[in-house]
């Protein structure tokens, strides 16, 4: 993602009033997801639920989740900030506010909220602040958008959970990672829609500490 380097402020959150504008018109996205075909835009089946997770680029994070049995639809888009239908440049410049993120649809009777919960926190470093190895600036930030009180609870669980498990492996930064109600999710342009799908060998910047997250509540992921 280094061709927007020149658009990257420094790693400090604007305000609302500091916020880009944005549009009324959301940014052209795909219609369906490369993988699966499913409808990008489609109500999720009954009995379904939606995560929202920020850890970095969102390329790789978007892979993760889709190769999970058990996970019904994933996306990529921009969340978290203030500007409306925000463009990747504007979200690149920070001056929107928005983390790039995954939606991840689900179906709990076949993959816990808790199992992707320890996936979020196991595949990149929740203690880099707004930055993700060398992905620098507020978009890459490490957030879990919780989108009702039962997740807020795993997600709190599991953050202290994996934080003393850091500590004891004798790595001593503190998480950033924030939990925050999810809101307004927009969705990234086409071309980021399973981009590593498209693109094999394209860039991943991931990389988790090599620290187990003890995570009650999770199976063995497949």
């Amino acid at each position: 993602m280094a061709f927007f380097e020149t658009f990257r402020k420094p790693a400090v959150l604007p305000t609302p009033e500091m916020a880009l504008p944005g549009r009324d018109r959301p940014v052209v996205t795909a219609e369906a997801h490369f993988v699966s075909g499913r409808p990008l835009k489609a109500a999720a089946p009954e009995g379904y639920a939606v995560a929202t997770f920020a850890l970095g680029c969102f390329w790789g994070a978007e892979r993760l989740f889709w190769q999970l049995s058990g996970v019904y639809l994933t996306t990529v888009g921009y969340t978290g900030g203030f500007t409306q239908n925000p463009t990747y440049e504007e979200v690149c410049s920070g001056r929107t506010g928005h983390a790039e993120a995954v939606e991840v649809t689900f179906d709990p009777k076949a993959i816990s909220y808790a199992d992707l919960v320890r996936l979020f926190f196991e595949s990149h470093d929740p203690t880099q602040g707004m930055r993700q190895g060398n992905d620098v600036g507020t978009q890459y930030r490490s957030a879990i958008y919780v989108h009702d009180e039962a997740q807020r609870a795993v997600a709190e669980t599991a953050r202290e959970a994996y934080g003393q498990a850091l500590a004891k492996a004798g790595r001593t930064a503190a998480i950033t990672t924030t939990i925050e109600p999810a809101g307004p999710y927009y969705f990234a342009e086409a071309y980021h829609q399973q981009y590593l799908a498209k693109n094999p060998a394209g860039y991943c910047g991931l990389g988790g500490t090599g620290v187990s997250c003890p995570m009650p509540g999770a199976g063995v992921l497949s």
